[in-house]
Parts: structure tokens; C-alpha cells; sequence
């Protein structure tokens, strides 16, 4: 029997993945590298996404294909996180204008804050243009946003 890798659930309209750090995931100490929770940070967006029913293929296979380029990412690392341990990436999306999306993201460890990021992403034609996301995308997530920063 084939089984699917856990996508994470919604609580309200934050969606949580649950990530196990690896080896891989970490430095010569065994604490988690920096860019790792990039890593994680976008694990957060995809799943979320296809948690909310899209999915980065169907996204592509769209008349006018469209994907996502993040334009900016500030994230504060608060504590280390170590090969192991059991984390949570939660993740909002804010209400977009144009075709700007905003992202708040958080890493915990039980519930202790690790690492959290705003993330700006553009939805984006295959030649790299902006474009407005498309109604198969904003409609599926709609449900989910919050409202955007005043």
C-alpha cells in the first residue's frame, strides 16, 4: 500500500507541516544550518497550498501557466534547533494586492518559537513577468487568508 507524505492540516487559517530534522538539515554540530529553514519556510508555502487544493503542476498546466518567485524574506532566528528534533512550520497567508502575496511564518519546537520569517512572493508568468494569480488559485485560497497589514 503506497502512502502519501503528510501534507500538514489547517487550524483555523493557519496551516502547520510537522518536519523532522535531518542530518542534512544541519552543520558540523548538529545544529540546523540557516539556510535550512528556508528550507522549511517553503516546504510551509507548498503545503499549505496544496493543503487549500492547489497544486505548483496544475499551476503550470494552466493556459497561461503561471509559478511564484519570492521577492523578499526577512526571517529572525530566535533559538537552535538540533538534528531530531520535531518541528512545526506554521504558515498565514495575508490577503495580496496586485500581484504581491504575503506570508508569515513560524518554526516551533513544542510550541517554543525557533525561527520566523515574512516572505513577499509574486506570482509570475514562465518568461518571468508578474502577473495577477490566476481565479483557479485565488479562489481555492481565499477561505484561508487573513486580512493584509493596514
Amino acid at each position: 500500500m503506497a502512502t502519501q507524505p503528510a501534507s500538514g492540516v489547517f487550524h483555523g487559517r493557519e496551516h502547520v507541516l510537522p518536519v523532522r530534522v535531518y542530518y542534512e538539515d544541519t552543520d558540523f554540530t548538529g545544529v540546523v544550518y540557516h539556510a535550512s529553514y528556508l528550507r522549511f519556510f517553503e516546504r510551509g508555502r507548498s503545503e499549505f497550498l496544496r493543503a487549500a487544493g492547489v497544486e505548483h503542476a496544475a499551476l503550470l498546466a494552466l493556459p497561461e501557466p503561471c509559478a511564484f518567485a519570492v521577492t523578499r524574506i526577512s526571517v529572525v532566528f530566535r533559538k537552535a534547533a538540533r538534528v531530531d528534533d520535531a518541528l512545526e512550520v506554521r504558515t498565514t497567508y495575508r490577503a495580496g494586492k496586485g500581484v504581491r502575496i504575503e506570508a508569515l511564518q513560524r518554526v516551533l519546537r513544542g510550541g517554543e518559537l525557533i525561527a520566523e520569517a515574512e516572505v513577499e512572493v509574486v506570482c509570475i508568468r514562465l518568461d518571468g513577468r508578474a502577473r495577477r494569480p490566476p481565479p483557479e488559485l485565488t479562489e481555492r485560497v481565499a477561505p484561508f487568508l487573513t486580512r493584509a497589514a493596514p
